[in-house]
């Protein structure tokens, strides 16, 4: 059962490549996303049973030498993630907007796992490092008291790991807004 995600982060793209490879070979998981993002960072992102996952991380870790940044494990993750993070999430409607932002990709996962468990809420997109200089954000939509109850969440989590930039809330988002949304 894949219900665990895992991510590690470099500062080297070619060292990236080559740790995800061994994460892989050497781990049962697979790779959610795997490549390269602002400002020259790469990501390695995989899923599998919690021990696998564990395991890829470690390695990934120990394969990362000096150009490791950061890495997370989630064991229990919110199956909405992963569509979010490839960008193929669609919603029955767009009711309240949430936005959160946050200065590291790895903390945004979090923030954005514990989001999607908070309140009744549906993920829009999770945007890690490409094209906004390194950073992420998390969209996604409900009503409003679940989306302000769910922004809390996630802002708690940044705030606490220091990387929290900003977080919005729109009530009604207006239709000229929603096609910039995907």
């Amino acid at each position: 059962m894949s219900n665990a995600i895992g991510m590690v982060e470099f500062t080297s793209i070619a060292r990236g490549y080559y740790a995800a490879d061994q994460m892989v070979k050497i781990s049962d998981v697979e790779i959610v996303t795997a490549g390269s993002s602002c400002p020259g960072k790469f990501i390695a992102i995989v899923h599998g049973d919690v021990a696998a996952v564990q395991d890829s991380v470690k390695i990934g870790e120990r394969m990362a030498e000096e150009y490791f940044v950061d890495s997370i494990i989630i064991p229990n993750v919110s199956p909405e993630v992963f569509p979010a993070i490839t960008g193929s999430t669609t919603p029955d409607s767009i009711q309240a907007l949430g936005i959160l932002e946050s200065f590291s990709m790895a903390t945004m996962i979090l923030a954005a796992d514990a989001i999607l468990k908070t309140a009744n809420v549906q993920a829009l997109e999770l945007r890690l490092g490409n094209g906004i200089g390194g950073k992420a954000y998390f969209t996604f939509t409900g009503d409003v008291a679940a989306v302000q109850t769910s922004i809390e969440a996630g802002k708690a989590i940044a705030e606490e790991k220091g990387l929290f930039v900003n977080a919005e809330v729109i009530p009604s988002p207006s239709d000229k807004l929603i096609p910039c949304l995907f």
